[in-house]
């Protein structure tokens, strides 16, 4: 028998991930790479000391509260927490770590795709290539917005915020912001500042949304607050899907007022709202923001940083609870 702690792993991780998984711990791995219900998660874990979950496993308080007394930590293998109740795991004394700053780049690349697709109509081009729609060049033909010298709109200027913005001042952009706090004066890098969402947005031909799903930001975007945005403005969404009412923004892109959406991330992930399939200006990927070779082991090692950590008596790097 091993003398290795067990650790139960709720998805299949990267390779490199997983060697070093086996090398240290005793690890139940998800070979076939399945979805695990709620009991399935709670059976799986007899025994276990920690669990490295992803934001597929919903650890609410019912199923935290289920949970063996052996399990000591919860190292999240992403850099949203939504899917935990931080609450429910505190009152077990669990801790609990996320995998922050290590997605930043490719998270804001993946934002500026969005942006680039929806503006320049990149999912009707694509479609027509495959489908052999496309039947000749016309000075008219599918004319999309231009970015260059445009004006972005930032909400949430954390770390992806603050890289989003620099990948924008290479297109000319004039970025504006709204944050909890205003950022030191070498942050902003002369991006300007408004003390609320609703100052924000008649100032956003385009609006890249970066901040965390709370319930303070729980339909963040919604009907009211999208009537305040120019008319054609693109709205880009990398964040998490409940900061947006799907409703809403899929009214407003029906209705013309505005131009396209870019996002990558959606509610009730993956059976998302079917509005969003009959539209033509919505430019839609899986939630691939950190699905990058590197970002995925650079994950991987920083949760079991965290639970090297942990399991050695130390405080961990990424400490939520």
């Amino acid at each position: 028998m091993s003398d290795k702690t067990v650790v139960l792993v709720t998805r299949k991780l990267p390779a490199a991930v997983e060697d070093r998984l086996r090398r240290d711990y005793d690890a139940r791995l998800n070979e076939q790479d399945q979805v695990y219900t709620a009991e399935q998660l709670v059976e799986y874990a007899t025994g276990a000391e920690a669990i490295i979950p992803c934001h597929t496993e919903k650890l609410t308080a019912e199923v935290i509260g289920r949970l063996p007394d052996t399990i000591r930590a919860i190292t999240s293998f992403s850099v949203g927490f939504d899917h935990i109740d931080l609450a429910a795991a505190k009152s077990r004394g669990i801790i609990v770590t996320n995998t922050p700053e290590v997605l930043n780049d490719a998270t804001a690349e993946i934002a500026m795709l969005l942006l680039l697709g929806a503006a320049r109509r990149a999912y009707e081009g694509e479609r027509e290539i495959r489908t052999d729609k496309w039947s000749d060049w016309s000075a008219i033909y599918q004319l999309g917005l231009q970015v260059t010298g445009k004006r972005l709109g930032i909400i949430g200027m954390g770390r992806v915020g603050r890289i989003m913005a620099r990948r924008a001042r290479g297109f000319d952009m004039q970025v504006h912001y709204y944050n909890r706090s205003r950022l030191a004066p070498d942050l902003e890098a002369g991006a300007v500042y408004h003390e609320s969402v609703e100052s924000l947005l008649p100032y956003c031909d385009y609006l890249s949304i970066h901040c965390p799903a709370t319930p303070e930001t729980h339909h963040l975007l919604n009907a009211e607050r999208i009537t305040l945005l120019p008319d054609d403005a693109v709205v880009v969404n990398t964040a998490r899907g409940a900061v947006v009412d799907d409703d809403a923004l899929i009214a407003a892109l029906r209705s013309g007022k505005l131009f396209a959406a870019g996002l990558d991330v959606f509610n009730n992930e993956p059976r998302i709202h079917p509005g969003y399939r009959e539209l033509k200006n919505a430019f839609l990927l899986p939630h691939i923001g950190s699905a990058t070779r590197e970002t995925r082991d650079a994950m991987g090692f920083r949760a079991l940083n965290n639970l090297d950590a942990i399991m050695s008596g130390r405080e961990p790097l990424d400490r939520l609870v």
